[in-house]
């Protein structure tokens, strides 16, 4: 397992990043990249394990429920980079039914994946194309590029071309997961392209944006500890060897691995934001307690609420790990079920969570005045003195409340969260339709028809 000095050295490695207009030389010395990269350095820190035989446990295949039930504490605990390991285990998972057309495609996921494990890498998922006029599909695009791919072949493996938007982490990963975007058609079958290309290979370009926080340190709180950058990655005749492609030209299978890939990533959602709503609802207890108001009925309406989000998001997650299923290989899946309505609960209640949790704190968290001006002797007395809240309730603690409510929900990286959380996974309509795909319909129709004392057929 590597240290996180090691991870640091390994971004060291000539990749083509661009960050607000400039070419950035060296992630790790950049401000913005660099401190996020340190975030996922100090991540390896904390896991790892001495000995040659050592394994990062975000690679262990669950085999029972309670693997995926340390899976999931694990990406709460740590950065999303673990969270992206999702792209892993939905080709894990995929490996049986790509296999079909192409024999050798599960031996090739498995011979990449061991090596991933054993030089403790870090993924990205590409998925979401450039997509054009959304209207058409791939090959009715003005530019054949739109999509993402295979414009050449030789005897060593493919060459792809095209962009991948929305890539988290994208400059601080070793491996570039590309996968379609949908199920193609027939004739599309140079866009039913899935491989792995390294970050550093010749012919990929990532234009980034970066979330790093500014100002006082204890303005950003959330975001300085968790903040990663997104990019946009770009695909100039990348040539891809054999060995790292998993799919190629096979329309009929070409959703099998986005569609794995969409469980994984909403259970690692579900998991998330079932935590999120656990301090969600201990920040708007905090708040009103801070604030004087804990006993009025409208707000403690409001803070129960918020209890009943998070509790309902936590019984869908153990729904979901109490409901498996299990590969040929005896890989353990989540219920596509209860992890779908868990995701779709969870993301579309967010937005009303979160309003609660505003009318309760009120419009300080968006006017309030820095950390640096409470620590400026000039103002300092001034923010102490007029911005302390109810008894015992003193100008700094009531201040770190409103700035973290801020950071989580209401500033830039507040604004990036929410619209992440609503599109993670896939977005809303996607949950729904595999939610209702999955429910037990015709169970539902025979218990309606006892009910009505109604005939079967």
């Amino acid at each position: 397992m590597m240290t996180g000095d090691e991870y640091l050295a390994s971004l060291r490695d000539g990749r083509r990043i661009f960050l607000d207009g400039r070419q950035v030389a060296d992630v790790t010395a950049d401000p913005s990249l660099g401190a996020a990269a340190r975030v996922v350095a100090r991540g390896y820190d904390a896991l790892r394990q001495p000995g040659p035989g050592a394994r990062n446990p975000v690679f262990a295949v669950p085999r029972t429920v309670e693997d995926l039930r340390a899976r999931c504490r694990l990406l709460i605990d740590h950065d999303v980079t673990l969270s992206l390991s999702a792209v892993a285990m939905a080709l894990l998972t995929s490996a049986a039914a790509l296999s079909e057309a192409d024999p050798g495609a599960g031996e090739r996921i498995g011979v990449w994946f061991d090596d991933c494990a054993r030089r403790d890498v870090r993924f990205a998922e590409l998925i979401t194309d450039a997509k054009g006029d959304r209207a058409l599909p791939p090959s009715g695009q003005d530019d054949p590029d739109l999509y993402v791919r295979v414009v050449d072949r030789d005897r060593r493996g493919v060459v792809i071309r095209g962009a991948k938007f929305h890539i988290t982490a994208g400059p601080l990963v070793h491996e570039l997961v590309v996968l379609p975007t949908k199920r193609m058609r027939p004739g599309e079958e140079a866009y039913a392209i899935a491989c792995a290309v390294p970050a550093d290979a010749p012919g990929v370009t990532q234009i980034t944006s970066s979330h790093g926080g500014h100002g006082h340190p204890r303005d950003t709180p959330v975001s300085r500890a968790v903040a990663l950058p997104d990019s946009m990655v770009v695909f100039d005749d990348v040539h891809v060897p054999h060995e790292r492609v998993f799919l190629d030209g096979d329309v009929q299978r070409s959703a099998v691995v986005a569609h794995a890939l969409g469980l994984w990533e909403r259970l690692s959602g579900v998991a998330h934001m079932a935590h999120l709503g656990d301090q969600l609802a201990g920040l708007a207890q905090l708040m009103a307690e801070a604030n004087g108001t804990a006993s009025m009925a409208h707000i403690k309406d409001k803070v129960t609420e918020i209890v009943l989000y998070a509790t309902m998001t936590a019984a869908c997650l153990e729904a979901a790990l109490g409901n498996v299923t299990a590969t040929p290989d005896g890989m353990l899946v989540p219920s596509e079920l209860y992890t779908n309505a868990g995701k779709l609960h969870a993301a579309s209640g967010y937005a009303l969570m979160v309003r609660h949790l505003h009318d309760i704190a009120g419009g300080t968290v968006v006017t309030g005045p820095s950390f640096a001006d409470l620590e400026n002797p000039e103002t300092g007395p001034m923010v102490e003195k007029y911005l302390r809240g109810a008894a015992g309730v003193s100008a700094e603690q009531r201040l770190a409340l409103f700035h973290t409510i801020r950071n989580l929900t209401a500033d830039g990286w507040g604004g990036r969260e929410a619209v992440s959380w609503l599109q993670s996974g896939g977005g809303l309509f996607a949950q729904r339709t595999v939610t209702r795909h999955h429910y037990d319909m015709a169970g539902a129709v025979r218990a309606a028809r006892r009910l009505g004392g109604l005939a079967d057929g």
